[in-house]
Order: structure tokens, then C-alpha cells, then sequence
């Protein structure tokens, strides 16, 4: 996905939306940056706040308009559940993701790189597809082929120091892991309003 200079969005939409900006180099171009005293008029919009929400989910999980919008409009048509839980399920079960909450990875973009490359398996068959979606009961694994990679060097250590959400149970010295239950996130725990974006939607 072409998504344009990571610096002028992460100035737009906060910092976290890649890790690219979580360094002290983008803190230093944002405090040197000079400050614009040219504002616009009145208070943003409904449309436009709820617009900077999508562009923050979007760019966070890294996926295309189209891409983004499908797993909405799913969300929406669903039955049970809240339509902004539906969503957050759905986009915490791209194999991507997975592999990059399980620690596979550092981001989620090298994640889908891993998965592309054929590095990732699910229920021991090798998968290429990061938006692959997973669910509770399957087994998402670093191919066995690959674990002596330079890529997953130190694995035990580095899966030390991540965060494994709860739906995820790592095994096989940290080289396996099994979705325990539906993935999910708490709303608590993201960048954007996911309500706000489902709103947008259903304009």
C-alpha cells in the first residue's frame, strides 16, 4: 500500500500510527518544524474528525481504503455484538497482525513481509496471504525452515519483551503460538475511536 511521506501523516495524525515516528529524530523535526499561526476557522467538523479516526485505524493496521472498508461494512452487517467490536475483531485477525502480536515481528508491516515471504504457518501449512484471517483454535507458527533465519534470531528473549494480548497463547519456545479465543482489543487500548468510524460509515 502507497500511503506517502510517514512524517507528514504522523505529524497529522500522532506519532503512533507508525513506528517509524516513535523515535527521538521525529520528535526533534516536530519541535523544529515552524509553527503555523494561520489557523482555520471555527472548530473541525464531525466529518473531518471522524475522517482523521479512519485514516488513524487504516494507517495503524496499514490497509487500503478498500481493504478498510470491506472489514467495516462486514462489521456493520454482522449480527451480535457491537458493529466497532466486530471491526476491532476483525482487524486483530489478519494473520499479519497475529504474527506481529505474537512477536514474530517488530511491526506489522515486517509481519506481512513474513507472511508474503512464506515464513508464517497456520495449523502447520504454510501460508502467504497476511490477510488470512485466523480464528480461536488455530495454531500460527514460525515455518520450521526459517526459524534459523537472522529474522527471528534470539526469539525466547525478544518474546520476553513483548506484550502477547490474552487471546494468544505462545508455546514451542516462542516459536508457536495458539489463538486461544476470538482476537480482540479493547477500545481502551487504541489509537483511534473505533465508534467514531463506524459513524462515518453509516452516513
Amino acid at each position: 500500500m502507497i500511503i506517502g511521506p510517514k512524517y507528514k501523516i504522523c505529524k497529522r495524525l500522532g506519532a503512533a500510527v507508525f513506528e517509524k515516528c516513535q523515535t527521538q529524530k521525529f520528535q526533534l523535526a516536530v519541535a523544529n518544524a515552524p509553527r503555523k499561526t494561520k489557523g482555520k476557522r471555527g472548530g473541525a467538523s464531525d466529518f473531518g474528525a471522524q475522517l482523521i479516526e479512519k485514516q488513524k485505524a487504516r494507517y495503524t493496521y496499514g490497509l487500503s481504503e478498500a481493504q478498510f472498508s470491506r472489514y467495516v461494512f462486514e462489521a456493520m452487517e454482522k449480527k451480535g455484538g457491537s458493529s466497532s467490536q466486530n471491526l476491532l475483531s476483525r482487524l486483530e485477525a489478519r494473520l499479519d497482525n497475529v504474527a506481529y502480536r505474537a512477536g514474530f515481528a517488530k511491526t506489522r508491516r515486517m509481519a506481512r513481509q513474513l507472511v508474503s515471504h512464506g515464513h508464517i504457518m497456520v495449523n502447520g501449512k504454510r501460508m502467504t496471504i497476511p490477510s488470512h484471517m485466523v480464528v480461536a483454535g488455530d495454531i500460527i507458527a514460525i515455518r520450521p525452515e526459517s526459524r534459523t533465519s537472522p529474522l527471528f534470531a534470539n526469539r525466547t528473549e525478544a518474546a520476553a519483551e513483548s506484550k502477547t494480548p490474552n487471546w494468544l497463547q505462545l508455546e514451542e519456545g516462542a516459536v508457536s503460538a495458539k489463538v486461544s479465543q476470538t482476537p480482540t482489543i479493547a477500545e481502551s487500548d487504541l489509537l483511534f475511536n473505533a465508534p467514531v468510524i463506524i459513524q462515518f460509515y453509516s452516513r
